[in-house]
């Protein structure tokens, strides 16, 4: 590992340094560049924007705040034709081949990352190491974490966090409490450690929550570990659940699932699987309605959702008590608890099974993520919608109630720096934050 960190672009380093040098400055708060492309092709702007609250330093600014609405935290100098989002939990890989430059990003509970040409930027709250740097101490600012390389995407967790690299190895790093980490113990790990489990073959797909993790090998095998307290979460069924204190750290095969597996996504205390062709299977916990089966009986063994067996799914998403699934015509799909506003149906009921949110019926949705109970969607246009809790202002939204039941346009202040309309791309949602990815192409 440290041979391949050694071989890293000489500009990397230099942009790693700066942005070290730029958290211990006041002086400016101007976000910083920390890609720029070695190419003589046109190049685009690539920006990261944040808001809700950063009493953690997860909105990246270098300062504690609340952010009402979307603001700068960093930008990328990327080739307009040779760029591509990271793989994302929950999302079917599309198929185009691998772009020379893969970004993406991703929200902790009270942390966030992003990954841009393999290296991973990390900040927020330092707690049971969750940031990788072998302290626990918080970051303000998005800083270059060198102790991993050559990434593919990365997933935050409550209080731990999961890499996956180009060779398809898994890293994990944080609090290790019910086995999140996967490394037969139960202690935090500073720095990211190589998960080393029996699987055969590269993982192509990783995903986590707030204390389980799943990784997909090549072959579409799914293996999950963390936290099962009797809620089935981990699929394994019976004799082959927590190993210690209502964890299982052993990386285990979910073995009832009939089909090869594409994606995954992790909820608070339930698990959604798509296969290859976009079927939707889940187990876990179901008190909520998270399981859309149209009562609340719950369990370990993986079932497909019986109103889904003839749409074709491209990508889930799961928040503590709620679901969303996006359909490959672009319709979005949403069901659980919605107590908060988050299925955005512009009340505050559960629904028991899959249903359409009308409020976005016109337009083409191509990305869904969920917080804890919150929601949101990109569309083809590039507009960002967002609802559900908005007492953090983690809707991007200014003015809104506590409650938002159904979808709103996120709006961008228009600055004059010459770099054109906002294009969102991409969107993660953390406990009371949340951050986008968007094209600015003048």
């Amino acid at each position: 590992m440290m041979q391949i960190i050694r071989h890293r672009h000489r500009h990397r380093h230099r942009i790693g340094t700066f942005t070290h040098r730029f958290r211990h400055s006041s002086a400016t708060r101007k976000p910083p560049v920390l890609y720029t492309a070695d190419t003589t092709d046109a190049t685009a702007t690539l920006q990261v924007l944040s808001w809700g609250r950063g009493a953690s330093g997860q909105l990246g600014g270098g300062v504690e705040e609340t952010r009402l609405y979307p603001s700068p935290v960093a930008s990328l100098t990327v080739p307009k034709s040779s760029f591509a989002l990271c793989q994302s939990p929950g999302r079917l890989p599309g198929p185009d081949k691998r772009a020379p430059l893969e970004v993406g990003l991703s929200c902790g509970l009270f942390h966030s990352a992003l990954v841009a040409d393999g290296a991973l930027w990390i900040w927020g709250k330092g707690d049971g190491g969750r940031l990788g740097f072998g302290h626990e101490n918080p970051l303000f600012v998005p800083t270059f974490n060198p102790h991993l390389d050559s990434l593919r995407s990365v997933a935050l967790g409550g209080l731990h966090s999961v890499a996956l690299t180009s060779s398809g190895e898994v890293f994990t790093w944080g609090y290790g409490g019910f086995g999140a980490l996967g490394h037969s113990v139960y202690h935090r790990e500073l720095f990211p450690r190589l998960v080393k489990a029996t699987w055969e073959g590269p993982i192509k797909h990783i995903a986590t929550s707030g204390t389980h993790t799943t990784a997909i090998t090549e072959a579409g095998k799914l293996y999950i570990w963390g936290r099962d307290e009797g809620d089935g979460r981990l699929g394994l069924g019976p004799g082959r659940g927590p190993d210690h204190a209502g964890g299982n750290s052993n990386p285990s095969e979910v073995k009832e699932l009939p089909y090869p597996i594409a994606a995954v996504s992790c909820g608070g205390f339930f698990t959604m699987a798509l296969t290859e062709d976009g079927q939707l299977w889940n187990w876990g916990a179901n008190s909520n309605y998270e399981l859309g089966r149209g009562d609340k009986i719950g369990g370990w063994k993986p079932r497909p959702v019986p109103s889904l067996e003839n749409v074709k799914i491209i990508q889930i998403a799961s928040g503590g008590y709620h679901s969303l699934a996006l359909t490959d015509d672009g319709k979005v799909l949403s069901w659980g608890h919605g107590g908060q506003g988050q299925l955005g149906h512009g009340c505050v009921q559960n629904q028991t099974i899959p249903a359409v949110i009308d409020a976005l019926a016109n337009e083409h949705i191509i990305y869904i993520s969920c917080g804890g109970s919150s929601s949101a969607a990109v569309a083809d246009s590039g507009k960002l919608y967002m609802w559900g809790n908005a007492n953090d202002s983690q809707l991007g939204v200014p003015g809104l109630p506590p409650v938002q039941p159904f979808p709103v346009e996120v709006n961008f202040l228009m600055e004059d720096d010459g770099l054109g309309p906002y294009k969102v791309l991409s969107i993660a949602i953390g406990a009371s934050h949340a951050m986008c990815l968007a094209l600015r192409d003048s």
